[in-house]
């Protein structure tokens, strides 16, 4: 189940809000750590009494893709992992923290997010959830905010909600522009996005914009032009809406190819609000993901049973607003890599929060506690084609999260309850 992917550059990853609350900042009294003997970027670390260790690697654990280990350790040292396995057979450290019994797992990959944007759609979404159905059209209010807020005002928010993700255990992140849908808004988007991570996503393809409404032929020709030229400086991925309403599959063949072109690889918004060829597309492109995969024929599932591509599924956006859940089950049976990731954005999922998205994927779309934490931390390096995170093996980076539970199924038998209570990051504890 675990698939091999290629190594990528490293990402980098959000720091600490410090406006958090006392509540947060105190959650660090709640492991021991003796001082350390040397500085943090050389010194070495003991994470010891972990109850139990996911370490995504079979290998190094029980048979299991999750590669459980009971009464474990875990060793980091610099900003890697350098050893994983049985408390008692730890070596010596220069510095030592007691989890307590508690459950630690690798920091979540949120794999898909739109966090570069202005203002917020509150009323959107109460008019929704009073009976009325969601369509792509909402993306407009976003872009008018976003294109008159500042260069300040945009940064300050991105800030933010990485924060609100860090201490939810999230260490590393994609992030997309597609709120500004001008040369000079989504290059702008996408500088501010490549401050806080290398996984920036062009998506100059979210909507048509109104302004031009009337020559949709006339905006892909901007966003595979003068637009690309501007923001593939400042991006690893090209993704593209597809889906009516938005983009049909020639418009968004030729935009992820030109992109391909300029180096960019493709992400793809495929059939999540109908039927349609976003799936087969993704694959036929090699596309790293496709993301939503609610409307699934057997041929697109196939197709990416078969293929390297990923079956992100989102589930916030499920939930806020009442749409059919993606079948998770149907897609893990046939042996499709499937990642979970928030998609948060202001419209269709504000959330942050992946231990609420995996706990929606083990209530409604038929994951395991298991399946469900693997895909939110090494499925969602898969749809990064990762595999320096995701997972806690000798060589990765040494991002981690510890729970207040003695297991990960706690995210899932626990909705709703902050259990994440320390997060390390590149081996540095931030929480």
């Amino acid at each position: 189940m675990t698939p091999g992917r290629p190594p990528a550059r490293p990402a980098s990853a959000p720091e600490p809000d410090p406006t958090a609350d006392q509540a947060t900042k105190d959650a660090m009294s709640n492991a021991t750590t003796v001082s350390p003997a040397h500085s943090a970027s050389t010194a070495s670390t003991l994470i010891t009494n972990i109850a139990s260790l996911v370490t995504n690697d079979p290998s190094l654990g029980d048979s299991s893709p999750l590669g459980l280990i009971q009464d474990a350790a875990v060793v980091i040292e610099g900003d890697r992992i350098a050893w994983t396995g049985d408390h008692r057979k730890a070596p010596a450290t220069d510095n030592r923290v007691d989890a307590g019994g508690r459950a630690v797992l690798p920091g979540f990959v949120d794999s898909h997010s739109h966090l570069v944007f202005a203002g917020d759609r509150t009323q959107e979404f109460n008019a929704r959830m009073s009976g009325r159905p969601y369509s792509a059209g909402g993306i407009r209010t976003t872009v008018a905010a976003t294109r008159a807020a500042s260069d300040a005002e945009l940064e300050a928010n991105v800030t933010r909600y990485l924060a609100e993700a860090l201490r939810q255990g999230t260490t590393t992140f994609e992030t997309k522009s597609g709120y500004g849908l001008t040369v000079e808004d989504e290059a702008r988007a996408l500088r501010i996005a490549a401050a806080h991570t290398d996984e920036v996503t062009y998506l100059g393809a979210h909507i048509v914009p109104p302004d031009h409404a009337e020559d949709p032929a006339g905006y892909v020709a901007l966003v595979t032009g003068e637009m690309l030229d501007a923001c593939a400086p400042h991006a690893r991925w090209i993704d593209v809406f597809c889906e009516k309403g938005a983009f049909d599959g020639d418009q968004a063949r030729a935009i992820l190819t030109a992109g391909k072109a300029r180096g960019l690889h493709p992400r793809i918004h495929a059939n999540q609000l109908s039927y349609g060829p976003g799936v087969r597309l993704a694959v036929e492109l090699d596309a790293a993901s496709a993301d939503h995969c609610t409307h699934l024929t057997e041929e697109d599932v196939d197709a990416l049973a078969n293929s390297r591509t990923v079956a992100t599924l989102l589930p916030g956006a499920e939930f806020s607003t009442r749409a059919e859940w993606p079948n998770a089950r149907r897609l893990l049976d046939a042996g499709v890599t499937v990642a979970l990731s928030t998609d948060c954005n202001p419209g269709s999922s504000f959330t942050s929060s992946v231990p609420f998205c995996i706990a929606l994927a083990v209530r409604d779309m038929g994951m395991t506690p298991d399946e469900a934490v693997w895909s939110a931390t090494a499925g969602g390096a898969a749809a990064l084609r990762r595999t320096d995170i995701g997972r806690l093996t000798p060589g990765a980076y040494a991002d981690l999260t510890l729970l207040d539970a003695p297991s990960h199924v706690h995210l899932a038998y626990r909705p709703g309850v902050p259990l994440v209570t320390g997060v390390w990051r590149r081996g540095e504890r931030v929480l």
